[in-house]
């Protein structure tokens, strides 16, 4: 058996960011999965796709552009439940599989204290904190069919000084590959905002990370001979398995600005994630391998714009930038291949996310729609991340309840016979459902 093809089938990237893996022992998806983020936030947030960047007034809007923290007219404290439906679809040499899995979390938490100085024009300073899943790495699919290449054509017999034909298996009969993955990316803000006079809001925050990521695998191959005598193979999740952990730290700068009474301009820098993380992994035997080593995200750029009619309701679009080549991985003498895959397989992407919200007395309705672009030069426009959300929000007076759903579709390829260009990768469709539910309570 080769260990290469079960470590290069481990180490692939997760689902939902799967494209054609190279011969980097999968460093260069990992990278990609690590640094990617949800969006996960509140209701409202969630129920106008997190278009809230010269909005503000939010606490998970506080994480896109920290000035946000200085709109809050009042204290505040919110908790959020996400309830996640992911359905994946994988299609390997004609044979499809589905799988549904669905997953219960806390995905936000968090309070703003507003502080009013009548005396200077610096008149409404705000301090925030706010924990949020950055990203929920659980998952599971399978992917079952036949490519009609045999990877392991030998039994444990064989012998290459005299080799007997009946035990060489040229015949491939399946070819079955399960992949499971879970841990969480938490991330921690804490924010410092203030108002000046009333027309500009300036803020900053610090973020912090933790990181928990585990994935198996589980490859089995079935092949027969001429005499139709069969060989099975397998690599199995319990022999080999895969532990990441670490943390991370980052900054955020922004301003938001009214140029008008009714129009907001939102502008906002977030720093690379610098990641300190320690890789495991395991077989039956214990420890294989363990090391430490460092992660540095690519920086994150957002232009937004909103427009308020009155009490009546609002129109809010972000754009945000981020450049996938910037990654790297420390030491870098050690993942120098690494690296450079980043630089010319990765590209810049452009996110779009455009949110309305209509209030008629304490009834909110809102909507949205949210587009990312995928990190790979290679991706076609289908694994781009296309959605919509929508939702409603009531308020009873010193406590709000508010309620989303989102969904969104992406496509994605995944190699697990990563060191055979005779096989293809299995081709894979991902539908995602969030329903989320908020209260926010004035404090």
């Amino acid at each position: 058996m080769k260990k290469t093809l079960f470590i290069a089938a481990l180490l692939c990237a997760f689902v939902s960011n799967a494209q054609e893996p190279s011969s980097l022992m999968g460093y260069g998806d990992l990278g990609v999965l690590f640094t990617g983020e949800d969006n996960n936030g509140t209701a409202r947030f969630r129920a106008m796709s997190g278009a809230f960047g010269a909005l503000g007034g939010d606490l998970s809007a506080i994480e896109i552009n920290p000035a946000g923290t200085a709109v809050f007219l009042k204290s505040e404290f919110s908790a959020t439940l996400n309830i996640r439906d992911q359905k994946i679809g994988a299609n390997y040499y004609g044979t499809n599989t589905s799988l549904n899995d669905n997953y219960t979390t806390l995905s936000q938490m968090g309070a703003v204290f507003v502080f009013k100085n009548n005396f200077s024009d610096w008149h409404n300073t705000a301090i925030g904190f706010n924990y949020s899943l950055a990203r929920n790495f659980k998952n599971f699919w399978i992917a079952d069919g036949n490519s009609d290449y045999p990877t392991f054509i030998y039994d444990e017999d064989y012998d290459e000084d005299n080799p007997d034909p009946d035990n060489i298996y040229l015949n491939a009969d399946r070819q079955y590959f399960e992949n499971y993955t879970s841990g969480k990316n938490n991330k921690y803000t804490f924010s410092f905002a203030s108002q000046y006079k009333d027309n500009l809001y300036i803020g900053a925050s610090f973020n912090s990370h933790d990181l928990r990521f585990y994935q198996s695998a589980y490859l089995e191959e079935e092949n027969y001979n001429d005499n139709g005598d069969r060989l099975p193979r397998y690599l199995s999740s319990s022999l080999e398995e895969l532990w990441t952990s670490g943390y991370g730290f980052s900054f955020s700068l922004g301003f938001i600005v009214k140029p008008t009474e009714n129009l907001r301009l939102g502008l906002a820098y977030q720093s690379p994630v610098w990641y300190n993380l320690l890789e495991e992994s395991y077989n039956n035997s214990g420890l294989l391998n363990g090391f430490y080593y460092e992660l540095r995200s690519p920086s994150k750029y957002t232009a937004s714009a909103a427009y308020i009619f009155g009490k009546k309701g609002l129109i809010s679009l972000d754009y945000t930038f981020r450049n996938y080549s910037n990654i790297s991985l420390d030491p870098s003498r050690d993942f120098q291949q690494e690296n450079q895959y980043f630089d010319s397989d990765l590209q810049g992407t452009s996110e779009v996310r455009v949110g309305t919200e209509w209030r008629v007395k304490q009834l909110s309705l809102r909507g949205g729609y949210h587009f990312q672009q995928s990190p790979y030069k290679n991706a076609i426009s289908s694994d781009d991340l296309k959605g919509y959300s929508f939702g409603a929000g009531y308020s009873f007076g010193f406590v709000k309840l508010d309620f989303a759903y989102e969904n969104s579709q992406q496509t994605g390829i995944y190699d697990f016979y990563a060191d055979y260009d005779q096989v293809a990768p299995a081709n894979l469709d991902i539908d995602t459902s969030k329903y989320t539910i908020s209260l926010v309570f004035n404090i």
